[in-house]
């Protein structure tokens, strides 16, 4: 059953070379998952690790990465993670996709989650607030957002598909707050996530896009910008536990490594702030 879930429209894929997967539509089956997670888990603790599986959302895909690592390091446990945007991994929540732990990149589906009696009640926590930042590799340097996007420097902008995630979300909020949206309508490209989004860019498809400033604080400072937080509602990314994980032992024991020191310098090393 949870392989079929993979095929639903997620954005990447890989196979973390530390033993945590990541799991994609073109990733790993759930039975070479098992079998690699097993085997790796009997090397630590034997029977007591188990599996807890992290629907996560794309922009915090190579943070949880460094998450799962040091979790499963210190604990045994294996961790499973599907990536993609926020609204595409609620809708599979929502239609019975057996995953343990749902980190969101907003605090909306939490909300309607619990509503739904789908995430467990008390269990949920903010871990993370993102920056948004506009991305312009290809630019000589890039300046203000307002004069950015209102110049000619740029035949397409990328934003992520604002019904699904919330940076795109966000993205649209600073259109319409600058009164933009006529100047950019005819310029924007759609990513299903802001992982996809950062592609467009990255492959000179849009000549700027806007990202999470997680996945390019490496990038040289001339090619980002931040945009003003009073452009946006703040960018706040809770976590919960859920229904079809709440008898896992290995998922209740993540979430409280999440809200640990250990998580939270990591969590702020990559570009977010933890309050």
């Amino acid at each position: 059953m949870f392989a079929g879930w993979l095929g639903l429209g997620l954005s990447l894929a890989a196979v973390r070379p530390e033993g945590g997967m990541v799991a994609s539509a073109c990733g790993p089956s759930l039975e070479s998952m098992a079998d690699r997670a097993g085997s790796h888990s009997a090397s630590h603790v034997g029977s007591a690790a188990g599996t807890v599986r992290v629907a996560v959302a794309a922009n915090f895909a190579t943070t949880q990465e460094k998450l799962a690592a040091a979790f499963e390091a210190g604990s045994g446990h294996r961790v499973v993670a599907i990536v993609g945007s926020t609204g595409q991994l609620y809708a599979q929540i929502l239609s019975g996709a057996p995953f343990d732990v749902f980190l969101s990149a907003d605090r909306q589906r939490v909300d309607l989650l619990e509503a739904a009696d789908a995430g467990v009640e008390g269990t949920r926590f903010t871990y993370a607030f993102g920056r948004l930042v506009l991305f312009a590799p290809s630019l000589d340097s890039i300046g203000a957002v307002d004069a950015e996007l209102r110049g000619a420097r740029y035949r397409h902008l990328a934003v992520a598909n604002p019904a699904t995630a919330p940076y795109g979300a966000a993205a649209m909020e600073v259109i319409e707050k600058l009164g933009l949206r006529s100047v950019v309508a005819p310029r924007l490209v759609r990513g299903e996530s802001v992982a996809q989004t950062l592609q467009f860019v990255k492959s000179r498809a849009a000549e700027a896009g806007f990202v999470a400033w997680s996945q390019v604080m490496d990038e040289p400072p001339r090619t980002w910008v931040f945009v003003p937080e009073s452009l946006h509602t703040p960018i706040a990314q809770d976590a919960v536990l859920l229904v079809t994980g709440e008898a896992n032992p290995a998922a209740r024991a993540y979430l409280a490594f999440l809200r640990g020191d250990v998580s939270r310098r990591i969590i702020r090393s990559a570009g977010y702030e933890v309050r």
